[in-house]
């Protein structure tokens, strides 16, 4: 039989490079929105970014309240940043 011994620091590693670019990703398409959206209805907006929190994260939803911060400060010209938790 084989024995193996798995490297947690490698793993951990690993893992936190994914979620930098997940949330990077997923921080770069809602700004993109907020340079169209800005000053637009809310009711504009929640859609796009249901579509694009769909399309970033492998079909998952967001809902309120956060839908309507994000959409908020899209409005608003302002950013949403999401950052890996530590």
């Amino acid at each position: 039989m084989a024995r193996f011994e798995i490297d947690q620091n490698a793993v951990d590693a690993a893992i936190n490079a994914g979620m930098q670019k997940f949330t990077s990703n997923l921080t770069s398409a809602l700004g993109a929105l907020s340079e169209q959206y800005q000053g637009r209805p809310l009711e504009e907006i929640k859609p796009e970014i249901q579509r694009v929190w769909a399309q970033r994260t492998g079909g998952g939803t967001i809902m309120d309240p956060e839908l309507t911060q994000y959409a908020e400060q899209i409005q608003a010209g302002g950013t949403v940043t999401f950052r890996p938790e530590s």
